[in-house]
C-alpha cells in the first residue's frame, strides 16, 4: 500500500542573510499556488527585512498561512510526524548553513531544517554569501551528501530580465521547481537562438 502524497505544505525559513527579499517572494508565490506555508525566521532575519525592504515581521507573516517563533522549538514543524513538501530558506546565512550540517540546531529554524533531512524531504538552502572559502564550499558538500539541495540565488540571464524584480522572482521560480511546482513568473529555456542559423 503506497503512503499518501504529503499535503501541499511548505515550510519557509528566513535566516539574517542579505536577500530577504526572496524569503518575501517565496511566501507569495506559493500563496498564488495555493500551498500552505509555515514560516520561520530569526531575529536577525527581521532586522535585515526591515533594512533591505522597509517591511516589518508582521507584514512578512501576513504572507504565511502559519508563522511560528524561532525560539518555539515545540512547533509542529519541529517534528517528523508533520508531514510537509520540505523546506526552503531563502536567504540562507552560513551560520544557518552550518548549524543544520552539523546537526547542532539552536533554533527552529535550523531544527526545522534538521527535520526535513531526516525525513529524507527536500531541503533548498538559498546560500547568500560570496567570495566563500574554503570551509564554507566543504559545508556545503556535507549538506548535499545529506540531502540538501544548495540553491544560491543567481542571475539567469537568458530569461532577458529587464528588473530586479525579474532577477529575484526567476531564481524562486527554479527554487521552487525541486519541489516540483510551476509558479508563472519562471523564465523557462526554449534554446538557443542563433542569427541566421549560424552554427556556434
Amino acid at each position: 500500500m503506497s503512503a499518501e502524497p504529503h499535503p501541499r505544505r511548505i515550510v519557509v525559513g528566513l535566516s539574517g542573510a542579505s536577500g530577504a527579499i526572496y524569503g518575501l517572494r517565496a511566501l507569495e508565490a506559493l500563496s498564488e499556488l495555493g500551498v500552505e506555508t509555515h514560516l520561520v525566521a530569526s531575529r536577525a532575519a527581521a532586522l535585515t527585512l526591515t533594512q533591505e525592504t522597509g517591511l516589518t515581521l508582521t507584514d512578512l507573516s501576513a504572507r504565511a498561512s502559519v508563522t511560528h517563533r524561532a525560539a518555539d522549538v515545540g512547533a509542529t514543524i519541529a517534528s517528523g510526524s508533520f508531514r510537509t513538501m520540505g523546506m526552503l530558506i531563502a536567504p540562507c546565512s552560513v551560520r544557518t548553513m552550518s548549524e543544520i550540517a552539523t546537526g547542532v540546531t539552536s533554533s527552529l529554524l535550523t531544527r526545522a531544517a534538521d527535520v526535513m533531512l531526516k525525513e529524507r524531504r527536500p531541503l533548498v538552502l538559498m546560500v547568500r554569501e560570496t567570495p566563500l572559502h574554503l570551509g564554507h564550499l566543504r559545508t556545503m558538500t556535507a549538506l548535499a551528501e545529506m540531502g540538501a539541495v544548495i540553491a544560491p540565488p543567481l542571475p539567469a540571464f537568458y530569461a532577458g530580465p529587464h528588473t530586479v524584480d525579474d532577477i529575484v522572482d526567476q531564481s524562486v521560480g527554479r527554487a521552487l521547481d525541486v519541489f516540483g511546482l510551476d509558479w508563472e513568473r519562471t523564465r523557462r529555456w526554449r534554446g538557443l537562438a542563433l542569427a541566421g542559423g549560424d552554427e556556434a
